[in-house]
């Protein structure tokens, strides 16, 4: 998948600005790119506990070999949640669906959620503005996490990782740039990089959580369910908040991703 680009910056007059004067509507200041911080701090964060933790291996002053392997399991039981111990009235315990959401199990799960909040995360935060978005981020992740918590309450399993934020970010996605292209990669089709709108994209991921999440409810391996829950939260919010809005953003102006016309 392919991050959109930022958008134009608006039409500016083709007299210069002098020095000293203040923007006003016919010299517009260019869009910073600093516009999708919270996104790139979300993901800056996740990488450097990540590395400076015991999963990524990288970190010498956690030792090797089992002193490695327990300092792992100890860490993941620490900051992550486990739901017999939520629901037994542990008032730590309900920080963990919080402070879960920037532990990773392996590179492989880091990057995974790194690529997905990439792509996503800069066009809705810039929608939403930062502040609602970064409150958007961390409810949604809660309570996903909480959810899958309550549907297995007697599981002693550690559950890590940012997915039930991002989910939430990709329904949320889903409303407000529908028509949005995306450079995809579907096994079924021998891996072929192809663009499509993002309604496809999303809602066949989507189909794909759900009905993992029906054939495994036992809850071991990856937490379906929460990716189910955090991406109906996402959706619902966007359209609860940002209905009238997208309504009209949608009619042929939603952006596209690197060159790829609007459809």
């Amino acid at each position: 998948m392919t991050a959109p680009p930022l958008p134009p910056p608006p039409p500016d007059d083709a007299r210069p600005r002098q020095p000293g004067t203040p923007p006003d509507a016919r010299h517009p200041d260019p869009p910073a790119r600093s516009r999708y911080s919270v996104t790139n701090l979300l993901i800056a964060v996740c990488c450097v506990l990540f590395v400076l933790g015991p999963a990524s291996g990288l970190n010498p002053l956690h030792g090797t070999g089992d002193a490695l392997l327990q300092a792992q399991t100890a860490y993941f039981e620490r900051w992550g949640v486990i739901p017999r111990d939520l629901w037994a009235g542990h008032p730590a315990a309900w920080l963990t669906p919080l402070t879960a959401l920037f532990v990773h199990g392996s590179w492989l799960h880091l990057l995974g959620n790194a690529l997905f909040l990439h792509v996503f995360g800069g066009m809705t935060e810039a929608r939403m503005g930062r502040t609602a978005y970064t409150v958007f981020y961390l409810v949604t992740g809660y309570l996903a996490l909480l959810g899958y918590a309550a549907a297995h309450a007697a599981s002693g399993q550690t559950l890590v990782g940012a997915s039930g934020s991002i989910s939430g970010v990709l329904g949320a996605f889903l409303y407000l740039f529908p028509r949005a292209r995306v450079t995809s990669l579907f096994p079924f089709l021998f891996f072929l990089p192809l663009r499509f709108p993002a309604w496809v994209v999303l809602l066949f991921w989507f189909a794909l959580q759900w009905l993992a999440a029906q054939r495994d409810p036992a809850g071991p391996g990856v937490a379906y369910l929460a990716h189910v829950i955090g991406f109906a939260l996402g959706f619902l919010y966007a359209w609860a908040r940002h209905r009238p809005a997208t309504v009209e953003s949608t009619r042929g102006n939603a952006p596209a991703t690197e060159g790829e016309s609007q459809p």
